[in-house]
Protein backbone atom coordinates (compact mmCIF):
# COMPACT_ATOMS: atom_id res chain seq x y z
CA UNK A 1 0.00 0.00 0.00
CA UNK A 2 2.95 2.52 0.12
CA UNK A 3 2.82 3.22 -3.42
CA UNK A 4 -0.51 4.70 -3.19
CA UNK A 5 0.16 6.29 0.57
CA UNK A 6 1.37 9.38 -0.68
CA UNK A 7 -1.35 10.41 -2.99
CA UNK A 8 -3.80 9.02 -0.12
CA UNK A 9 -1.74 11.55 1.94
CA UNK A 10 -1.50 14.99 -0.01
CA UNK A 11 -5.27 14.65 -0.65
CA UNK A 12 -5.91 14.23 3.10
CA UNK A 13 -3.50 17.07 4.09
CA UNK A 14 -5.14 19.30 0.74
CA UNK A 15 -8.67 18.60 1.92
CA UNK A 16 -7.98 19.48 5.66
CA UNK A 17 -10.80 21.88 6.39
CA UNK A 18 -10.37 24.90 9.30
CA UNK A 19 -11.18 22.60 12.66
CA UNK A 20 -10.00 22.59 15.41
CA UNK A 21 -8.67 18.62 14.92
CA UNK A 22 -8.46 16.17 11.95
CA UNK A 23 -7.31 13.08 11.10
CA UNK A 24 -6.88 9.76 9.09
CA UNK A 25 -6.53 6.30 10.02
CA UNK A 26 -6.06 4.11 6.70
CA UNK A 27 -6.32 0.53 7.20
CA UNK A 28 -5.06 -2.41 4.13
CA UNK A 29 -5.59 -5.97 5.58
CA UNK A 30 -5.26 -9.37 4.01
CA UNK A 31 -6.55 -12.67 5.03
CA UNK A 32 -6.40 -15.90 4.29
CA UNK A 33 -6.75 -19.42 5.72
CA UNK A 34 -6.24 -22.96 4.15
CA UNK A 35 -8.05 -25.82 6.38
CA UNK A 36 -8.38 -29.32 5.77
CA UNK A 37 -11.03 -31.96 7.64
CA UNK A 38 -11.39 -35.23 7.34
CA UNK A 39 -8.76 -35.40 5.07
CA UNK A 40 -10.09 -33.11 2.33
CA UNK A 41 -8.79 -29.70 1.67
CA UNK A 42 -11.76 -27.00 1.94
CA UNK A 43 -12.50 -24.47 -0.24
CA UNK A 44 -9.48 -21.38 0.07
CA UNK A 45 -10.82 -18.50 2.52
CA UNK A 46 -9.59 -15.27 1.14
CA UNK A 47 -10.58 -11.83 2.04
CA UNK A 48 -9.41 -8.46 1.85
CA UNK A 49 -10.71 -5.00 3.90
CA UNK A 50 -9.34 -1.43 3.02
CA UNK A 51 -10.40 2.08 3.55
CA UNK A 52 -9.80 4.57 5.94
CA UNK A 53 -11.82 6.19 9.21
CA UNK A 54 -11.67 9.84 9.19
CA UNK A 55 -12.14 12.29 12.18
CA UNK A 56 -13.19 15.49 13.00
CA UNK A 57 -13.25 17.32 16.21
CA UNK A 58 -14.08 20.82 16.47
CA UNK A 59 -15.58 23.44 18.98
CA UNK A 60 -16.18 20.16 21.49
CA UNK A 61 -17.81 18.41 19.14
CA UNK A 62 -16.62 15.04 17.34
CA UNK A 63 -17.47 13.09 14.33
CA UNK A 64 -16.09 10.73 12.53
CA UNK A 65 -17.18 9.03 9.00
CA UNK A 66 -16.00 5.67 7.22
CA UNK A 67 -15.02 5.04 4.03
CA UNK A 68 -13.73 2.45 1.04
CA UNK A 69 -13.30 5.06 -1.60
CA UNK A 70 -9.58 6.37 -1.24
CA UNK A 71 -9.72 8.66 -4.01
CA UNK A 72 -10.03 12.49 -3.71
CA UNK A 73 -13.36 12.67 -4.00
CA UNK A 74 -13.99 9.81 -1.19
CA UNK A 75 -12.01 11.68 1.20
CA UNK A 76 -13.63 14.74 0.52
CA UNK A 77 -17.02 13.35 0.91
CA UNK A 78 -16.08 11.01 4.37
CA UNK A 79 -14.66 14.38 5.83
CA UNK A 80 -17.61 16.22 4.90
CA UNK A 81 -19.90 14.03 6.46
CA UNK A 82 -17.38 13.69 9.82
CA UNK A 83 -17.60 17.72 10.36
CA UNK A 84 -21.03 17.58 9.74
CA UNK A 85 -21.36 15.33 12.69
CA UNK A 86 -19.00 17.38 14.69
CA UNK A 87 -21.15 20.48 14.21
CA UNK A 88 -24.47 18.29 15.66
CA UNK A 89 -22.83 16.85 18.14
CA UNK A 90 -21.50 19.87 19.78
CA UNK A 91 -24.72 21.22 20.85
CA UNK A 92 -24.82 18.04 22.99
CA UNK A 93 -21.78 16.71 24.10
CA UNK A 94 -21.09 16.64 27.95
CA UNK A 95 -17.50 16.04 26.99
CA UNK A 96 -15.29 18.68 25.48
CA UNK A 97 -13.13 16.89 22.37
CA UNK A 98 -11.51 19.87 21.53
CA UNK A 99 -9.57 19.68 24.74
CA UNK A 100 -8.33 15.79 24.97
CA UNK A 101 -4.84 15.69 24.06
CA UNK A 102 -3.67 14.56 20.39
CA UNK A 103 -0.29 12.95 19.60
CA UNK A 104 2.28 14.45 17.24
CA UNK A 105 3.90 10.91 16.96
CA UNK A 106 5.91 10.01 13.85
CA UNK A 107 7.73 7.28 12.83
CA UNK A 108 7.30 3.45 11.48
CA UNK A 109 6.66 -0.12 13.42
CA UNK A 110 7.08 -3.60 12.10
CA UNK A 111 5.90 -6.59 13.72
CA UNK A 112 7.73 -10.05 13.34
CA UNK A 113 7.71 -10.69 9.65
CA UNK A 114 5.79 -13.26 8.01
CA UNK A 115 7.89 -16.44 6.00
CA UNK A 116 7.52 -18.87 3.81
CA UNK A 117 3.80 -19.09 3.44
CA UNK A 118 3.74 -21.66 0.33
CA UNK A 119 0.12 -23.06 -0.14
CA UNK A 120 0.93 -26.03 -1.32
CA UNK A 121 3.62 -26.95 1.68
CA UNK A 122 0.86 -25.92 4.12
CA UNK A 123 -1.62 -27.83 2.61
CA UNK A 124 0.79 -30.69 3.23
CA UNK A 125 1.31 -29.96 6.07
CA UNK A 126 -2.44 -29.50 7.39
CA UNK A 127 -2.65 -33.29 5.46
CA UNK A 128 -0.73 -34.81 7.51
CA UNK A 129 -2.16 -33.41 10.81
CA UNK A 130 -5.07 -34.60 9.31
CA UNK A 131 -4.12 -38.40 9.31
CA UNK A 132 -2.20 -37.95 12.78
CA UNK A 133 -5.82 -37.70 14.15
CA UNK A 134 -7.36 -41.03 12.75
CA UNK A 135 -5.92 -43.37 14.85
CA UNK A 136 -8.84 -44.82 15.86
CA UNK A 137 -12.65 -46.02 15.08
CA UNK A 138 -13.51 -43.85 17.46
CA UNK A 139 -12.44 -40.61 16.12
CA UNK A 140 -15.22 -39.23 14.41
CA UNK A 141 -15.01 -35.82 13.61
CA UNK A 142 -11.02 -33.71 13.30
CA UNK A 143 -9.71 -30.77 11.37
CA UNK A 144 -6.87 -29.07 11.29
CA UNK A 145 -6.35 -24.69 9.88
CA UNK A 146 -3.76 -21.80 9.73
CA UNK A 147 -4.40 -18.56 9.17
CA UNK A 148 -2.93 -15.39 8.45
CA UNK A 149 -3.67 -11.97 8.28
CA UNK A 150 -1.12 -9.13 7.26
CA UNK A 151 -2.10 -5.82 8.25
CA UNK A 152 -0.69 -1.96 7.06
CA UNK A 153 -1.99 1.13 9.55
CA UNK A 154 -1.41 4.53 8.78
CA UNK A 155 -2.30 7.22 10.86
CA UNK A 156 -2.11 11.04 10.28
CA UNK A 157 -3.11 14.20 11.89
CA UNK A 158 -3.80 17.79 11.74
CA UNK A 159 -1.31 17.73 15.08
CA UNK A 160 1.21 16.35 12.73
CA UNK A 161 1.03 12.71 13.43
CA UNK A 162 2.10 10.76 10.87
CA UNK A 163 2.81 6.63 11.95
CA UNK A 164 2.78 3.55 10.04
CA UNK A 165 2.37 -0.27 11.96
CA UNK A 166 2.34 -3.59 9.86
CA UNK A 167 1.61 -6.44 11.66
CA UNK A 168 1.49 -10.50 10.62
CA UNK A 169 -0.80 -12.92 12.25
CA UNK A 170 -0.83 -16.96 12.15
CA UNK A 171 -3.52 -18.63 13.54
CA UNK A 172 -3.10 -22.54 14.06
CA UNK A 173 -5.58 -24.71 14.72
CA UNK A 174 -6.07 -28.39 15.45
CA UNK A 175 -9.28 -30.38 16.82
CA UNK A 176 -10.53 -33.40 17.45
CA UNK A 177 -13.98 -35.46 18.46
CA UNK A 178 -14.00 -38.53 19.77
CA UNK A 179 -17.53 -40.58 20.26
CA UNK A 180 -18.21 -44.14 22.05
CA UNK A 181 -21.89 -44.54 22.81
CA UNK A 182 -23.43 -41.92 24.73
CA UNK A 183 -19.89 -40.32 25.97
CA UNK A 184 -18.59 -37.41 23.25
CA UNK A 185 -15.20 -35.34 24.04
CA UNK A 186 -13.41 -32.76 21.85
CA UNK A 187 -9.71 -32.10 22.34
CA UNK A 188 -8.14 -29.05 20.65
CA UNK A 189 -5.11 -26.97 20.37
CA UNK A 190 -5.35 -23.89 22.08
CA UNK A 191 -9.42 -24.26 22.60
CA UNK A 192 -11.95 -23.17 20.26
CA UNK A 193 -10.48 -19.61 20.96
CA UNK A 194 -7.54 -20.44 18.89
CA UNK A 195 -5.07 -19.72 21.83
CA UNK A 196 -2.01 -20.36 20.61
CA UNK A 197 -2.57 -16.95 17.66
CA UNK A 198 1.02 -15.29 17.60
CA UNK A 199 2.81 -12.78 15.16
CA UNK A 200 5.26 -13.87 13.17
CA UNK A 201 5.67 -16.39 10.51
CA UNK A 202 5.91 -20.42 10.10
CA UNK A 203 7.82 -20.17 13.35
CA UNK A 204 4.65 -19.90 15.24
CA UNK A 205 3.58 -23.70 14.08
CA UNK A 206 6.72 -25.01 15.85
CA UNK A 207 5.84 -22.20 19.15
CA UNK A 208 2.21 -23.47 19.01
CA UNK A 209 3.32 -27.69 19.24
CA UNK A 210 1.74 -27.70 15.98
CA UNK A 211 3.78 -30.28 14.46
CA UNK A 212 2.10 -33.80 15.66
CA UNK A 213 -0.52 -31.87 17.42
CA UNK A 214 -2.69 -34.18 15.72
CA UNK A 215 -1.93 -37.72 16.93
CA UNK A 216 -1.49 -36.16 20.58
CA UNK A 217 -5.01 -34.66 20.71
CA UNK A 218 -6.42 -37.51 19.46
CA UNK A 219 -4.36 -39.63 22.09
CA UNK A 220 -6.16 -37.31 24.46
CA UNK A 221 -9.72 -37.33 23.24
CA UNK A 222 -9.60 -40.78 23.60
CA UNK A 223 -8.68 -41.39 26.81
CA UNK A 224 -11.20 -38.90 27.80
CA UNK A 225 -13.56 -41.37 26.55
CA UNK A 226 -12.70 -43.49 29.15
CA UNK A 227 -11.81 -41.21 32.40
CA UNK A 228 -14.14 -40.75 35.41
CA UNK A 229 -16.27 -37.59 35.53
CA UNK A 230 -14.52 -34.73 37.77
CA UNK A 231 -15.19 -34.94 40.87
CA UNK A 232 -17.70 -32.43 43.03
CA UNK A 233 -16.54 -30.01 46.08
CA UNK A 234 -14.40 -27.61 47.45
CA UNK A 235 -10.95 -28.24 46.29
CA UNK A 236 -7.72 -26.77 45.39
CA UNK A 237 -7.87 -25.82 41.33
CA UNK A 238 -4.41 -25.57 39.38
CA UNK A 239 -4.87 -23.64 35.88
CA UNK A 240 -2.61 -23.85 33.12
CA UNK A 241 -1.88 -20.95 31.00
CA UNK A 242 -4.08 -22.25 28.35
CA UNK A 243 -7.35 -21.87 30.68
CA UNK A 244 -5.55 -18.62 32.51
CA UNK A 245 -6.06 -16.69 29.25
CA UNK A 246 -9.94 -17.07 29.57
CA UNK A 247 -9.85 -16.41 33.08
CA UNK A 248 -7.75 -13.50 32.78
CA UNK A 249 -9.74 -11.99 29.94
CA UNK A 250 -13.28 -12.42 31.05
CA UNK A 251 -12.66 -11.33 34.99
CA UNK A 252 -9.40 -8.70 34.76
CA UNK A 253 -9.74 -7.55 31.28
CA UNK A 254 -13.41 -6.88 30.69
CA UNK A 255 -13.93 -5.31 34.14
CA UNK A 256 -11.23 -3.13 33.95
CA UNK A 257 -12.09 -1.53 30.44
CA UNK A 258 -12.77 2.22 31.49
CA UNK A 259 -15.32 3.58 29.31
CA UNK A 260 -17.51 0.19 30.58
CA UNK A 261 -16.87 1.43 34.30
CA UNK A 262 -18.33 4.48 32.78
CA UNK A 263 -21.59 3.07 31.88
CA UNK A 264 -20.80 2.77 28.24
CA UNK A 265 -20.86 -0.75 27.07
CA UNK A 266 -24.05 -1.31 29.99
CA UNK A 267 -26.66 -1.84 27.37
CA UNK A 268 -24.96 -4.13 24.79
CA UNK A 269 -22.15 -6.32 26.88
CA UNK A 270 -22.91 -5.21 30.46
CA UNK A 271 -20.81 -3.17 33.32
CA UNK A 272 -18.09 -3.97 35.71
CA UNK A 273 -18.10 -4.80 39.06
CA UNK A 274 -15.22 -2.00 39.07
CA UNK A 275 -16.00 1.43 40.37
CA UNK A 276 -13.50 4.42 39.57
CA UNK A 277 -13.33 5.23 43.15
CA UNK A 278 -11.34 1.73 43.40
CA UNK A 279 -7.90 2.47 41.79
CA UNK A 280 -5.50 2.73 44.30
CA UNK A 281 -6.51 0.86 47.30
CA UNK A 282 -8.72 -2.17 46.58
CA UNK A 283 -7.16 -5.79 46.73
CA UNK A 284 -8.39 -7.31 43.46
CA UNK A 285 -6.42 -10.53 44.24
CA UNK A 286 -3.76 -12.25 46.87
CA UNK A 287 -0.18 -10.35 46.86
CA UNK A 288 1.00 -12.57 44.14
CA UNK A 289 -1.58 -11.49 41.60
CA UNK A 290 0.77 -8.80 39.36
CA UNK A 291 -1.12 -7.81 35.89
CA UNK A 292 0.37 -5.46 33.21
CA UNK A 293 -0.92 -4.32 29.96
CA UNK A 294 2.10 -5.04 27.68
CA UNK A 295 1.83 -4.44 23.58
CA UNK A 296 5.74 -4.27 23.75
CA UNK A 297 6.30 -8.16 23.28
CA UNK A 298 6.86 -8.50 19.83
CA UNK A 299 5.37 -12.13 19.38
CA UNK A 300 1.97 -11.53 21.51
CA UNK A 301 -1.11 -10.80 19.00
CA UNK A 302 -1.51 -7.64 20.35
CA UNK A 303 1.55 -5.87 20.43
CA UNK A 304 1.90 -2.66 18.37
CA UNK A 305 4.03 0.95 19.20
CA UNK A 306 1.10 3.38 18.78
CA UNK A 307 -3.00 2.62 19.58
CA UNK A 308 -5.38 3.73 16.89
CA UNK A 309 -5.20 7.19 18.37
CA UNK A 310 -1.61 7.50 17.58
CA UNK A 311 -0.82 7.42 21.33
CA UNK A 312 2.85 5.97 22.26
CA UNK A 313 1.97 2.28 23.53
CA UNK A 314 4.33 0.84 26.84
CA UNK A 315 4.00 -1.60 29.42
CA UNK A 316 1.94 -0.16 32.66
CA UNK A 317 0.88 -2.38 35.69
CA UNK A 318 -2.88 -2.20 36.17
CA UNK A 319 -2.36 -4.54 39.20
CA UNK A 320 0.73 -4.63 41.53
CA UNK A 321 1.12 -7.10 44.59
CA UNK A 322 -3.04 -7.69 44.60
CA UNK A 323 -3.91 -3.78 44.74
CA UNK A 324 -5.74 -2.45 41.50
CA UNK A 325 -3.26 0.48 40.59
CA UNK A 326 -4.92 1.76 36.92
CA UNK A 327 -7.88 0.67 34.42
CA UNK A 328 -7.72 0.24 30.70
CA UNK A 329 -8.60 3.47 29.98
CA UNK A 330 -7.79 5.16 26.97
CA UNK A 331 -7.00 8.97 26.32
CA UNK A 332 -10.54 9.96 25.88
CA UNK A 333 -11.58 7.64 28.58
CA UNK A 334 -9.12 8.84 30.90
CA UNK A 335 -10.25 12.98 30.24
CA UNK A 336 -13.75 11.87 30.98
CA UNK A 337 -12.71 10.02 34.37
CA UNK A 338 -9.84 12.17 35.71
CA UNK A 339 -7.80 9.12 35.77
CA UNK A 340 -4.27 7.58 34.28
CA UNK A 341 -5.10 4.58 32.08
CA UNK A 342 -3.21 3.29 28.89
CA UNK A 343 -2.62 3.46 25.48
CA UNK A 344 -5.16 1.21 24.14
CA UNK A 345 -7.85 2.88 22.09
CA UNK A 346 -8.18 0.35 19.29
CA UNK A 347 -10.52 -0.78 16.63
CA UNK A 348 -11.12 -3.66 14.54
CA UNK A 349 -10.98 -2.25 11.29
CA UNK A 350 -11.06 0.87 8.95
CA UNK A 351 -15.03 1.02 9.73
CA UNK A 352 -15.24 1.23 13.17
CA UNK A 353 -13.99 4.18 15.63
CA UNK A 354 -11.22 3.04 18.47
CA UNK A 355 -13.04 2.29 21.80
CA UNK A 356 -11.14 0.90 24.98
CA UNK A 357 -10.41 -2.46 24.16
CA UNK A 358 -7.26 -4.12 26.38
CA UNK A 359 -4.27 -6.23 24.47
CA UNK A 360 -1.47 -7.89 25.80
CA UNK A 361 -3.03 -8.36 29.35
CA UNK A 362 -0.56 -10.30 30.95
CA UNK A 363 0.35 -12.13 34.54
CA UNK A 364 3.87 -11.56 35.48
CA UNK A 365 5.64 -14.89 36.57
CA UNK A 366 6.06 -15.91 40.47
CA UNK A 367 8.63 -17.97 41.06
CA UNK A 368 6.79 -21.83 41.79
CA UNK A 369 7.77 -24.85 39.21
CA UNK A 370 4.96 -27.12 38.16
CA UNK A 371 6.16 -29.12 40.47
CA UNK A 372 6.21 -27.19 43.37
CA UNK A 373 2.20 -26.55 42.82
CA UNK A 374 1.37 -29.52 42.30
CA UNK A 375 3.22 -31.34 45.32
CA UNK A 376 1.41 -28.37 47.25
CA UNK A 377 -2.14 -29.66 46.73
CA UNK A 378 -3.05 -32.33 48.95
CA UNK A 379 -6.48 -32.72 47.00
CA UNK A 380 -7.60 -31.06 44.13
CA UNK A 381 -7.58 -30.92 39.96
CA UNK A 382 -5.15 -29.24 37.31
CA UNK A 383 -7.58 -28.03 34.60
CA UNK A 384 -6.13 -26.80 31.24
CA UNK A 385 -7.52 -25.53 27.79
CA UNK A 386 -11.00 -23.68 28.06
CA UNK A 387 -14.61 -25.54 26.56
CA UNK A 388 -17.36 -23.02 28.00
CA UNK A 389 -17.88 -19.89 29.40
CA UNK A 390 -20.46 -18.06 31.14
CA UNK A 391 -20.05 -14.78 33.05
CA UNK A 392 -22.73 -12.23 34.70
CA UNK A 393 -23.02 -8.43 32.88
CA UNK A 394 -20.62 -7.24 35.82
CA UNK A 395 -18.31 -9.67 34.65
CA UNK A 396 -18.60 -10.92 38.33
CA UNK A 397 -20.20 -14.25 38.89
CA UNK A 398 -18.45 -16.89 36.57
CA UNK A 399 -19.00 -20.42 35.44
CA UNK A 400 -16.34 -21.96 33.27
CA UNK A 401 -15.56 -25.31 31.46
CA UNK A 402 -12.21 -27.02 30.71
CA UNK A 403 -11.39 -29.67 27.82
CA UNK A 404 -9.12 -31.87 29.86
CA UNK A 405 -8.40 -32.26 34.21
CA UNK A 406 -6.25 -34.65 36.05
CA UNK A 407 -6.76 -35.30 39.73
CA UNK A 408 -4.34 -34.35 42.25
CA UNK A 409 -3.97 -35.90 45.51
CA UNK A 410 -1.39 -35.86 48.01
CA UNK A 411 0.81 -33.85 45.70
CA UNK A 412 0.80 -36.27 42.94
CA UNK A 413 -1.35 -36.67 39.77
CA UNK A 414 -3.28 -39.23 39.44
CA UNK A 415 -4.75 -40.10 36.24
CA UNK A 416 -7.70 -38.56 33.81
CA UNK A 417 -11.25 -36.13 34.87
CA UNK A 418 -13.43 -35.28 32.15
CA UNK A 419 -15.64 -32.22 32.17
CA UNK A 420 -14.08 -30.35 34.61
CA UNK A 421 -15.51 -27.20 35.55
CA UNK A 422 -15.59 -24.56 38.32
CA UNK A 423 -17.14 -21.47 39.48
CA UNK A 424 -16.69 -18.33 41.31
CA UNK A 425 -16.56 -14.54 42.25
CA UNK A 426 -13.93 -12.77 40.55
CA UNK A 427 -12.51 -10.76 43.81
CA UNK A 428 -12.54 -14.04 45.80
CA UNK A 429 -11.46 -15.87 42.86
CA UNK A 430 -8.40 -13.73 42.42
CA UNK A 431 -7.90 -13.36 46.34
CA UNK A 432 -7.49 -17.47 46.94
CA UNK A 433 -4.79 -17.17 44.40
CA UNK A 434 -1.66 -19.21 46.56
CA UNK A 435 1.17 -19.89 43.86
CA UNK A 436 2.05 -18.36 40.86
CA UNK A 437 4.18 -20.62 38.29
CA UNK A 438 7.61 -19.13 37.20
CA UNK A 439 8.80 -18.49 33.91
CA UNK A 440 9.26 -22.52 32.84
CA UNK A 441 5.08 -22.33 33.07
CA UNK A 442 4.48 -19.34 31.46
CA UNK A 443 3.12 -19.26 27.74
CA UNK A 444 1.97 -16.19 25.27
CA UNK A 445 -1.51 -16.81 24.25
CA UNK A 446 -4.21 -14.80 22.39
CA UNK A 447 -7.51 -15.04 20.56
CA UNK A 448 -8.92 -13.39 17.77
CA UNK A 449 -12.36 -13.10 18.81
CA UNK A 450 -12.99 -10.65 21.29
CA UNK A 451 -16.50 -8.99 21.21
CA UNK A 452 -17.54 -5.46 22.19
CA UNK A 453 -18.86 -2.55 21.08
CA UNK A 454 -21.86 -0.91 19.29
CA UNK A 455 -21.63 -1.24 16.10
CA UNK A 456 -20.02 -4.70 17.47
CA UNK A 457 -16.16 -4.81 17.18
CA UNK A 458 -14.16 -8.43 16.87
CA UNK A 459 -11.14 -7.65 17.72
CA UNK A 460 -7.75 -9.65 18.37
CA UNK A 461 -6.27 -9.58 22.12
CA UNK A 462 -2.97 -11.38 23.68
CA UNK A 463 -2.57 -13.26 26.95
CA UNK A 464 0.31 -14.71 28.37
CA UNK A 465 0.29 -16.29 32.06
CA UNK A 466 1.91 -18.43 34.01
CA UNK A 467 0.36 -21.75 35.48
CA UNK A 468 -1.46 -20.43 38.58
CA UNK A 469 -2.57 -22.39 41.85
CA UNK A 470 -6.13 -21.62 43.70
CA UNK A 471 -7.01 -21.70 47.06
CA UNK A 472 -10.39 -23.79 47.78
CA UNK A 473 -12.91 -23.26 44.87
CA UNK A 474 -16.18 -24.80 44.03
CA UNK A 475 -15.54 -27.25 41.68
CA UNK A 476 -17.73 -29.96 39.61
CA UNK A 477 -18.24 -32.64 36.91
CA UNK A 478 -20.40 -33.56 34.50
CA UNK A 479 -22.95 -35.23 36.55
CA UNK A 480 -23.37 -32.43 38.94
Amino acid sequence: MEAGLHEIKKNFLDLMPAVDFCSLRLVDEHQEELHVRQHLLQPLHYHRSRGAMLTVIHQGGYGYAATPDLSRRGLQAALDQAAHWARVSAEHSVTDFSALPQSSAKGRHHGPGASGWARKDLIEVLMQESHGCQIDARIVDWSASIQRIHTEQYFISSAGADIGQTFDYLIPNVSVTANQGNETQTRSLGGQYNGFCHQGGLEVLANAGFYGAGKRIATEALALLEAPNCPNGRMDLLLMPEQMMLQIHESIGHPLELDRILGDERNFAGTSFVTAEMFGHFRYGSPLLNVTHDPGRAEQFASYQWDDDAHTASKTWLIRDGILERPLGSALSQARAGMNGVANSRSSGWNRPPIDRMANLNIEPGNSSLDDMIAAIDYGVLMNTNVSWSIDDSRNKFQFGCEYGQLIKNGQLCGLVKNPNYRGISESFWRSLKMVGDASTYAVMGTPFCGKGEPSQVIRVGHASPACLFSQVEVFGGDA
